[in-house]
């Protein structure tokens, strides 16, 4: 009889059959399994072989789980034998990676999560080695974030340990230069930088020099190439001809391409153009080969003007800003179709409202906002950064399944706090972005997990009381920001250039110490580490394929996960089956209840989309990212609609994205001048929702 066994630790404990029948009966439990009688049938075989083999030495862990694979095999039992092999491999890539991170303790964080940490954010040698632990990376952060306190007289340490428990329970994390550069040599803590492009060539390529420091450090970069004068137009001081706009947008994209951001993730830039400028057609068509400036995420910024003639079908002048002489017309609804069929083809360009960014300019006596970053959620002023971070909104979710107010609100003012320190704290990469960015203190308070939160509460995405809910959410937490910046201007002063702005009322309420509190960013690698949805994006898949370098993981919601088990419809076999179809919606083993509250992103309307973002939007300072989907069978016209639903709403802009549109054959519509419909395409083959390693759902056209 065998009576202990070996683990992996080394250390000896009593053997337990008992654990052999849950290991069994959990790998046929995930193919749909219901016979447990077998299980127990099948681990007295596995005993039997065991003390066949260890008359005298104790089996290890691993002997044991080599001989459940065997017996299962053997008897015929194929399917749970795979699903227990998988499951193995899962946990023996869990173990090493937490060997490796010094994690001895169980801690609430995922395999992926482990991998990003260990890839992009754990402080490493110089031979490459990571000398951290999750835990001490959140310390680090948390520590040199709080020194900003030791400058206002106030408790630094407690600060310390409250930013740590914030972190540490995943309830906020700051953007991924924080967590990577605080603390470390490099200091440079702001995710979002806007540039200026003026129209002189060496001022150009100092921007394109400025733009490698940023993408260094971390940081992504907008520009407006707006100034620039239009292709073909005389250059004074030769006598040439200039090469406009896009020209120099690819040199950027070249500059972007060599270099990765601090060495951890790809440089990502924002490419503006103004409707009004002549060469707007060309920067509508940019990328419709996917060929060129892949390092960009393009938008055209329409002014209300334009909006007002698009709807009267009328002509608008094109404007050349070399001397702001009309130097052309065109048909505004001819444009607005275009930038509809080109979104309609590969999900660019996006859209920004320029007119309705400068109606909330918080201090318009600097000057016009003219671009955001990247993703398009922060618009700033030439030469202005911000730093951004997301409370993850399925931790406030109680156990009577309603939003915890009392400790989102405690949250929120010590979330900006920690943003309002990360100023202070940071090192900028260039003295104009440093006077500026601390010249007017913004932040970006945002959201991740809202899909996951409403799912707990048992709310639809697509459910006007979710809408409903969203408006109130974000009303709550932009009023609290803005409560916890006035109770910090009280101790440590308003922003420097709050004379003039739209907070100088004479109104001691109104005293900021940040110009702007809130913006909604995807969140990209952050939702990872957290293990929640992106952003608000809804769901992109309920299972799915996750790409490693050695093969491709099944991944569930662990929150459908959760249901499946306790409603008893839970098997592997249904997950892959759901992975294949991207939805639940026709799946006949799931109870209609969870087929109506697990929405995943292409079973909304597009309108669905954009009422959500609309509903942040109207509490957010600065602007939401947010992507809408639509089927691959969408048209143009559905496309051009959802861009005036999100003008109607108050949106300042919007992505779309429709499903399989980056495999579509692309047509030469700027020369067809979009007089007809696309062409139909061929029908596209239909294969299981699989993402990238590092993909955490949200806008499917940023790089970040």
């Amino acid at each position: 009889m065998i009576k202990q066994i070996k683990k992996r630790s080394g250390s000896v404990v009593p053997f337990d059959a008992k654990k052999i029948t849950e290991a069994i009966w959990k790998a046929a439990e995930a193919v749909d399994g219901k016979d447990r009688e077998r299980a127990e049938f099948l681990a007295a075989e596995v005993v039997h072989h065991l003390e066949g083999k260890f008359q005298e030495d104790l089996p290890s862990v691993e002997d044991v789980q080599d001989e459940v694979e065997k017996v299962l095999i053997e008897f015929g039992h194929a399917k749970t034998a795979k699903a227990f092999i998988l499951y193995r491999q899962k946990r023996k890539e869990m173990r090493e990676a937490r060997e490796r991170l010094g994690i001895n303790e169980e801690t609430k964080i995922s395999l992926n999560a482990l991998k990003i940490l260990e890839e992009r954010y754990l402080c490493k040698d110089e031979n490459g080695k990571v000398i951290e632990t999750p835990s001490q990376l959140f310390r680090r952060v948390a520590h040199n974030i709080s020194l900003a306190d030791q400058r206002y007289g106030q408790d630094a340490k407690k600060s310390e340990e409250e930013f740590f428990g914030l972190m540490t329970s995943f309830d906020f994390l700051p953007n991924s230069p924080t967590l990577m550069n605080a603390g470390t040599a490099i200091q440079q803590l702001s995710a979002c930088f806007v540039l200026p492009i003026e129209d002189d060539i060496p001022q150009i390529f100092d921007s394109v020099k400025n733009t490698a420091i940023i993408h260094k450090t971390g940081g992504g970069t907008g520009f407006s190439f707006s100034r620039l004068r239009p292709k073909g137009d005389l250059v004074g001081t030769t006598g040439g001809i200039a090469s406009g706009p896009i020209s120099f947008m690819k040199v950027f994209d070249c500059a972007t391409e060599q270099i990765k951001q601090g060495g951890k993730r790809r440089g990502a830039n924002m490419g503006i153009l103004r409707v009004d400028h002549p060469d707007v057609l060309e920067f509508i068509g940019a990328k419709e080969k996917n060929t060129e400036i892949n390092n960009f995420n393009l938008s055209v910024a329409i002014t209300d003007a334009f909006m007002e003639v698009v709807e009267k079908n009328e002509d608008y002048d094109l404007i050349n800003p070399r001397g702001k002489r009309v130097v052309g017309r065109l048909n505004a609804k001819h444009v607005f179709n275009l930038i509809s069929m080109m979104a309609w083809k590969n999900g660019e360009p996006g859209v920004v409202f320029i007119d309705r960014m400068n109606q909330f300019n918080p201090t318009p006596k600097l000057g016009p906002i003219e671009s955001t970053n990247p993703c398009g959620e922060q618009p700033l002023l030439p030469y202005e950064s911000c730093n951004l971070g997301s409370l993850n909104l399925v931790n406030f979710v109680d156990a009577h399944k309603k939003i915890d107010w009392n400790r989102l609100k405690v949250c929120v003012h010590k979330c900006t706090h920690f943003l309002d320190n990360v100023i202070d704290m940071n090192r900028y990469p260039l003295p104009e972005i440093k006077k500026l960015t601390e010249g007017n203190r913004k932040i970006g308070l945002g959201v991740m997990g809202w899909a996951d939160a409403l799912i707990k509460m048992e709310l639809a995405y697509n459910d006007p009381e979710a809408v409903k809910l969203a408006d109130e959410v974000m009303c709550f937490i932009n009023l609290e920001a803005m409560k916890a910046s006035a109770e910090l201007a009280k101790k440590r002063g308003t922003f420097p250039n709050f004379k003039d702005s739209i907070y100088d009322t004479g109104k001691i309420e109104d005293k900021m110490r940040n110009a702007t509190r809130t913006t909604i960013a995807p969140t990209g690698t952050i939702s990872i580490l957290s293990s929640c949805s992106s952003g608000i994006e809804p769901l992109f898949a309920i299972s799915y394929l996750r790409k490693t370098p050695q093969f491709e993981l099944l991944e569930v919601n662990p929150l459908f996960e959760e249901v499946a088990k306790e409603e008893g419809f839970y098997s592997e076999e249904l997950m892959r089956k759901i992975a294949g179809l991207g939805s639940i919606k026709h799946v006949e083993e799931i109870p209609e209840k969870w087929k109506r509250i697990f929405v995943t992103a292409m079973d909304l309307t597009p309108e669905d989309h954009v009422r959500m973002q609309a509903a942040f939007q109207k509490h957010v300072n600065n602007a939401v990212s947010k992507t809408v989907n639509f089927t691959n069978s969408a048209t143009v016209e559905e496309v051009a609609e959802v861009y005036r639903l999100a003008y109607k709403l108050g949106c300042k802009g919007t992505t779309i994205y429709r499903d399989g549109s980056r495999d579509v054959q692309v047509l030469n519509v700027v020369k067809e001048q979009f007089k007809e419909e696309p062409k139909a395409e061929k029908k596209v083959e239909k294969k299981p929702v699989t993402v990238a390693a590092d993909y955490a759902g949200g806008c499917t056209t940023c790089h970040v």
